[in-house]
């Protein structure tokens, strides 16, 4: 077919081969009404309970049908999303019985599943990666080389290559299909808080205390430093392979685009103030989560509320959607695919430390319904 069209037309049809996906998102969005998201009925709202400590990290699976959670009680529960009931529980052993306990046996700081929900891989405190069989929970084999606790995982959309993360100011790359160390990348300047990757092989991370967001390039073996945090960077998102978004014990939520090294839109005190008047401090952003290739973000902190954002055209602006009443740290954020649910890990401890403790906070998930209302139809009504 190609060989009958012209050069021009030929160009564009293998532009637009290449982009499909991103360019059939664009005419449903183009062709869809207008679509707004609404606060559910509180009653809506169901909490799954049985971690003994706080939830750290949670994924859930590509089908939707189940909610993997890690606590700091170093267990790991597998959630059936329909009923609320646990399908299967890894429990956590005790420190010093590494040797004959399958599990781990310190803080589980994060996990990921991959794309096509055969591997679940979840991290801890003592620098080890755990390589799951997610349909069985069954372990596999562990993943060892990082100097300091594991704070971040990720799959690369559609392999099995995980980036891993360390206070150790390290990323590394595995393949876990076939079992095997591929590379390590250095370039922050303190431990390693969040991160996060696509489709693309790249992947960001957040800084901590360094205060920088960074875009590593793994092929290229590279990396893109961004700033615009006032203080230590807690968590970052890909909201699409072009724009993230970060929080911190700054109290702000910003948005990047990998073309700009500061932020394009940036929201203070985003979860409100704390403290006694005159000394009032920003409460930390300690989660936040994007609903993929779209205008929607959430955040999470403990001021008793997860927030729903949506972004402005260009992502030049964060407009407030409405909150969720959440009592506990915010620990971990989580969209279904399909944009269906939001699920959040609480806990009465913040994930990466003790520095308050919220004694009436249930840890737990909170499973909050996303509504959606045609605006377009409310105009003609």
């Amino acid at each position: 077919y190609l060989r009958n069209v012209s050069r021009q037309d030929r160009f564009l049809c293998i532009v637009i081969a290449h982009y499909r996906p991103l360019v059939l998102r664009y005419l449903m969005f183009l062709c869809s009404p207008c679509v707004q998201l609404v606060a559910p009925d509180p009653a809506e709202i169901r909490l799954l309970r049985g971690h003994k400590l706080s939830v750290t990290c949670l994924v859930i699976t590509p089908d939707e049908k189940y909610i993997f959670s890690a606590s700091k009680d170093c267990s790991i529960i597998k959630w059936e999303v329909e009923s609320g009931k646990k399908v299967q529980k890894i429990a956590g052993g005790r420190k010093g019985t590494e040797d004959r306990h399958v599990g781990h046996t310190a803080h589980i700081l994060c996990m990921a599943i991959s794309s096509d929900g055969k591997y679940l891989a979840t991290g801890d405190l003592n620098k080890l990666i755990m390589i799951w069989e997610a349909a069985t929970c069954k372990f596999l084999y562990k993943f060892t080389g990082h100097r300091d606790a594991v704070s971040g995982l990720a799959f690369r959309k559609g392999t099995h290559d995980l980036y891993s993360a360390s206070h150790d100011r390290s990323v590394k790359v595995w393949n876990v299909a076939e079992n095997a160390y591929v590379e390590t990348l250095f370039g922050h300047q303190d431990v390693i808080t969040g991160l996060d990757c696509l489709g693309r092989e790249r992947c960001v991370t957040a800084g901590g205390r360094d205060r920088t967001v960074r875009v590593w390039k793994i092929s290229e073996e590279s990396q893109l430093v961004f700033h615009g945090h006032e203080g230590s960077i807690d968590c970052i998102q890909l909201i699409n392979e072009e724009h993230m978004v970060s929080g911190g014990d700054d109290g702000s939520v910003c948005i990047w685009s990998v073309n700009k090294k500061r932020p394009v839109s940036r929201v203070k005190q985003a979860h409100g103030l704390q403290g006694r008047a005159g000394l009032e401090q920003p409460f930390w952003v300690s989660s936040v989560a994007a609903l993929h290739n779209s205008d929607t973000v959430a955040s999470g902190s403990h001021n008793s509320a997860v927030q729903l954002w949506k972004c402005g055209q260009g992502f030049r602006g964060l407009e407030p959607l409405f909150s969720v009443p959440v009592t506990g740290f915010v620990n971990s954020l989580k969209f279904s695919n399909s944009g269906k649910f939001l699920v959040a890990g609480v806990g009465q401890e913040h994930r990466l430390g003790r520095w308050w403790r919220t004694k009436e906070a249930k840890n737990g998930l909170y499973i909050i319904p996303l509504i959606r209302q045609n605006t377009e139809q409310e105009l003609e009504q």
